[in-house]
């Protein structure tokens, strides 16, 4: 059962995004910021990245860690009420974000995810170290792996 009423419930969920979220437009403008050009929400490839850098022949996915379930994340709760509804859809979620990124990486693209949390409360520093792992070759980023390690 619902902790609220199904017209509550519709007014939140339509409040949901999947595309120019908070993370992802600070993401954009930190990469903008630095030199970095880019293509938004590509269709034309698997999963439609939401940031394709074809010159490093790169696409970031800006992962919200409740809907893509980041590990050990606060925000990745699952609700109480509907879970199985809730465990199901995760899951399909979880399957397709692997799928998609095996479809890129074997097109050659590099693959990285930058988790919500990561960003939250972001400064100059908290990226940083990100440009040169773009201009370099790591092929597949998961960042941060646990909540915790990201420093401010």
């Amino acid at each position: 059962m619902d902790v609220v009423d199904a017209s509550t419930r519709s007014v939140m969920m339509s409040g949901i995004r999947g595309k120019n979220t908070r993370p992802e437009i600070l993401l954009r403008k930190y990469l903008h910021a630095r030199g970095f050009r880019f293509r938004l929400h590509v269709k034309d490839l698997p999963g439609t990245p939401d940031i394709v850098l074809p010159r490093y022949q790169l696409c970031i996915f800006v992962h919200g860690c409740f809907w893509h379930r980041h590990l050990n994340c606060s925000y990745a709760a699952t609700p109480k009420s509907n879970t199985a509804f809730w465990l199901q859809k995760f899951t399909a979620n979880t399957i397709r974000d692997e799928k998609v990124e095996y479809m890129l990486s074997q097109a050659g693209w590099r693959v990285f995810q930058i988790w919500e949390c990561g960003l939250k409360g972001m400064d100059e520093t908290t990226l940083e170290w990100l440009p040169p792992i773009i201009r370099g070759t790591t092929t597949s980023l998961s960042w941060p792996d646990y909540p915790n390690e990201r420093v401010v």
